[in-house]
């Protein structure tokens, strides 16, 4: 595996992590409320949550591949 490719599953193993983590969480809140508004709304939050988190992983893969390892670094 290349050098890009070894620090590219970090971000995407924490991408996963923390999806599964919300729609567990955000599951249990929803078969506990009776509201079916608040339902609705604890049914929206991680999707919000994951399309961002998804998108931060893109950002971040890019930079990545564009050699921007340590980008931090800079500050």
């Amino acid at each position: 595996m290349s050098e890009h490719g070894k620090k590219i599953i970090a971000p995407i193993i924490i991408t996963i992590i923390m999806i599964v983590y919300w729609v567990i969480y955000f599951g249990v809140l929803i078969q506990v409320v009776d509201n079916v508004t608040i339902k609705v709304l604890l049914a929206v939050i991680p999707v919000i949550l994951g399309a961002t988190m998804i998108g931060v992983c893109i950002q971040r893969i890019n930079e990545i591949k564009g050699g921007e390892e340590d980008d931090l670094s800079k500050y």
